[in-house]
């Protein structure tokens, strides 16, 4: 087991700022960087040599990802973001079934929707989300629900628990997540989740760096989703399997990076080796600590403090001026929808919070 302390000291960026940046780019760190290097080397040395352990790595990392998530192997894909991924499954799925979407949620769960001309309605993202999705649900005749787990912007955590009553009251509505802000943040178990389809982009949380990521489906969605794409690589090279590829090797159409996906199935064992249980009560302590500081400081939207369950996101009320003061002082962080936007992963501390916060009571 990998503890806390140790684990922090695996990432450089942590060493001279306090990075609370991760929902732009999870910090690269030491043992994974060791791990590219070796890869690159092993290609340099021996080029075409390596194609029988590309290949089993990328195998590999396909069980990695349905057990650290608890999806069936099957069922997993493997692909180079999210937003490819989704555009890729809409593809298939019949363009007159309604959509309910969430007001300001991310672009990509809203604009591969708009862009086939499916109909669509949006529910204001308040305290009271949730009553909003369920009544809409029931007065639209709504067929797809589409929505991000963890909002980018202000870092609003849709209730998993809502959902899974959600689907037992309407067991064929179609529920579709963007996992990008919430995957690596705490435990998940996708077969007891509500969600039909999951995916997500792994530079964030993940710590995976650029160009994996990973979509997740129910064995139903297969009869939902008629998947045109199709490629070599999903027949595994082999001509005689084209009418038999699976529905999730549809998102594998192409070959797929080794050192990318290794990449992925490196950092979930290093999570592992920390103990996903460990990094939840970590991020649970410096959610709750951060909400307390900055509720008290009247920095936060009221939709944020209200609600029962905050994800390790949040944003501030503040201008550019504080923006510049913060980077000044070797905050690392992001001016999103009008304000300052503060992520918190496991290697962050509760003492970081109260250097910075100290930071904002002096700009008072």
């Amino acid at each position: 087991m990998i503890s806390m302390e140790k684990a922090r000291k695996e990432f450089p960026a942590l060493r001279n700022q306090i990075y609370v940046n991760t929902p732009v780019y999870g910090p690269l760190y030491d043992s994974l960087l060791d791990w590219r290097q070796e890869h690159d080397l092993d290609f340099l040395l021996k080029a075409s040599e390596m194609r029988e352990k590309s290949l089993k790595t990328i195998s590999d990392t396909r069980t990695t990802v349905g057990n650290f998530f608890h999806c069936k192997r099957e069922n997993v894909a493997l692909i180079n973001n999210f937003s490819t991924g989704l555009n890729m499954l809409l593809e298939g799925l019949d363009t007159k079934q309604k959509v309910l979407l969430l007001e300001n949620d991310y672009p990509s769960v809203d604009w591969p929707f708009a862009s086939r001309g499916f109909p669509m309605t949006y529910v204001k993202m308040d305290a009271h989300l949730e009553q909003h999705i369920r009544d809409a649900v029931k007065k639209e005749h709504i067929s797809i629900l589409a929505l991000s787990v963890v909002q980018w912007q202000n870092g609003l955590k849709i209730d998993l628990d809502f959902l899974k009553e959600l689907k037992k009251e309407y067991p064929d509505l179609f529920i579709i997540a963007d996992a990008t802000q919430f995957l690596g943040t705490t435990h998940f178990d996708f077969e007891a989740s509500a969600f039909d389809v999951l995916g997500a982009s792994a530079y964030k949380w993940l710590l995976a760096g650029y160009g994996n990521g990973l979509m997740l489906f129910k064995d139903e969605v297969k009869d939902r989703c008629a998947l045109k794409t199709i490629g070599f690589n999903a027949a595994n090279a082999r001509p005689e399997l084209k009418d038999e590829v699976r529905f999730a090797r549809r998102f594998e159409a192409g070959h797929l990076s080794c050192m990318n996906f290794g990449s992925l199935k490196f950092s979930l064992d290093f999570l592992s080796g920390i103990g996903m249980e460990n990094i939840e009560r970590q991020n649970k302590a410096l959610s709750e600590k951060a909400k307390q500081e900055f509720t008290q400081l009247g920095l936060l939207q009221n939709m944020v403090v209200t609600r029962k369950e905050h994800s390790t996101i949040f944003n501030i009320e503040a201008n550019d001026a504080l923006f510049k003061l913060l980077i000044e002082n070797d905050v690392i962080c992001a001016q999103r929808g009008g304000g300052i936007r503060f992520g918190f992963h496991f290697y962050n501390t509760e003492e970081e919070i109260n250097e910075f916060v100290r930071i904002l009571i002096r700009a008072r």
